[in-house]
């Protein structure tokens, strides 16, 4: 299984989220070609992906590429689940998520509880500028890639994620969109640390 974690600092889950204004609603844009980038292939949609949105550090967006239905690549498409998926936040009882549609789930989690709860599943790698480089790492067996949209982590956020994350890593000498960054590490585990084409 390979899942991102792609925090959203702008976002405000009680937002009135436009179809028609996707960057003027906390960067949805930003956040819906993450998970775009995440999940689909050219004509067919990823197996065993999961994509986990944090929004304002209180909900969990989950996308599991594995159970997604009628999910196109277009980012109002995607835009209009994660609105639902908002809209039906106060269904989520504790750690039980509320169903939005198939494959896509809100939880009442915010990051910390999110990433000590995915870090039982796989590894957690923080992608960074900072880290080590990509061509240096072995890909490992089940990664959790976590992520920031396009503001830094906060000082609580890189707290927690140096206390869960077993490897940091940068995936090239210049900065990536949070999108672009998805792709490459993608492109990485689909080659086996870039040894088989």
């Amino acid at each position: 299984m390979r899942q991102f974690v792609v925090v959203a600092h702008e976002l405000d889950p009680a937002a009135d989220v436009s179809l028609e204004d996707l960057p003027g609603t906390g960067r949805l844009d930003l956040l819906c070609r993450c998970v775009g980038a995440a999940v689909f292939l050219s004509h067919g949609i990823r197996e065993s992906v999961r994509v986990h949105l944090v929004v304002d550090d209180a909900y969990t967006v989950r996308f599991d590429a594995d159970r997604l239905r009628h999910l196109h690549p277009d980012e109002r498409n995607v835009a209009a689940r994660i609105r639902d998926a908002l809209a039906a936040r106060e269904d989520a009882i504790g750690h039980q998520p509320a169903d939005v549609s198939p494959g896509v789930e809100i939880y009442r989690m915010g990051f910390s509880e999110t990433v000590d709860r995915l870090a039982r599943e796989g590894a957690v790698v923080q992608l960074h500028e900072d880290g080590t480089p990509l061509a240096a790492e072995t890909p490992p067996a089940d990664p959790v890639f976590v992520l920031s949209d396009h503001r830094d982590f906060t000082a609580d956020e890189r707290g927690t994620l140096a206390d869960v994350a077993e490897r940091r890593v940068r995936l090239g000498p210049k900065t990536l969109h949070a999108d672009h960054a998805i792709t490459v590490a993608h492109n990485w585990l689909d080659t086996d640390g870039y040894a088989s084409y």
